[in-house]
């Protein structure tokens, strides 16, 4: 047998998330599908990180183990004809050893939130971006977005669903830019709740607003109430970006 860490990019709009579904089309599913078809036997795929529904992903990381003796770009190559025509690309395989786990090994991950501040409808980038049709105040964002660096507990954006033991968590990089008329989020930590970029990021564009100050951001974090978050933003405009081993 033979382990291989993937990178992966799809578009999250078809899926009900990353973990398989019993009835539901899921990435995980399809990876798992295309990696059957390919060494003949069941194989299991283990992600990074779960994705929730139409989140997307420039460099989710998984591995699995395969039988067969293929080459890094025989198993790229062949998984990625397999998967076809679900909006997901194999952009690498590589040999690892048996402890790599795309799971348990990872030391940080990092997501993108886009927001579009523009009045006209989207286009190119509907389903994935956010449109919000008003001037934000990215500035104000990000001097928001600051309070959340460090070690909180983040029981105001965490989701009432989620199964961590803990909200507390450490973030490393939290970083509000602004590209034309795009605002961006940039946010890196080891490991993130359930929904915590989505809530942070609804709260931050109340911030941006005008609806809430800075000090109502810095209550609602404190509160450590999930009744205090803001309107949780939509999955179109987030991506998982990167995972560091």
């Amino acid at each position: 047998m033979k382990r291989f860490k993937l990178i992966i990019e799809y578009d999250g709009g078809p899926f009900y998330g990353w973990q398989k579904q019993d009835t539901l089309p899921s990435v995980q599913g399809a990876l798992i599908k295309a990696a059957t078809a390919l060494d003949g036997a069941e194989v299991m795929v283990q992600g990074a990180g779960r994705t929730d529904a139409g989140v997307h992903a420039l460099g989710q990381v998984a591995h699995l183990d395969l039988q067969r003796d293929l080459s890094c770009d025989q198993v790229r190559d062949a998984l990625n004809h397999h998967l076809r025509p679900d909006p997901i690309a194999i952009l690498s395989a590589e040999l690892v050893d048996d402890e790599f786990h795309a799971r348990f090994s990872a030391k940080a991950r990092h997501y993108l939130y886009r927001i579009s501040a523009r009045r006209p409808p989207l286009t190119l980038d509907r389903g994935h971006i956010w449109r919000v049709p008003r001037k934000l105040d990215w500035q104000a964002m990000d001097m928001a977005a600051q309070e959340l660096v460090g070690l909180h507990d983040f029981s105001t954006f965490r989701d009432s669903d989620c199964q961590a033991q803990t909200p507390v968590k450490t973030i490393d990089r939290c970083d509000m830019i602004q590209i034309g008329d795009e605002i961006q989020l940039i946010c890196e930590a080891r490991s993130f709740l359930h929904s915590q970029v989505r809530s942070m990021i609804g709260s931050l564009v109340e911030v941006g607003l005008a609806k809430w100050d800075h000090q109502d951001f810095v209550d609602a974090l404190q509160a450590k109430d999930r009744a205090r978050c803001g309107p949780v933003a939509p999955p179109d405009g987030l991506y998982l970006t990167k995972v560091v081993y």
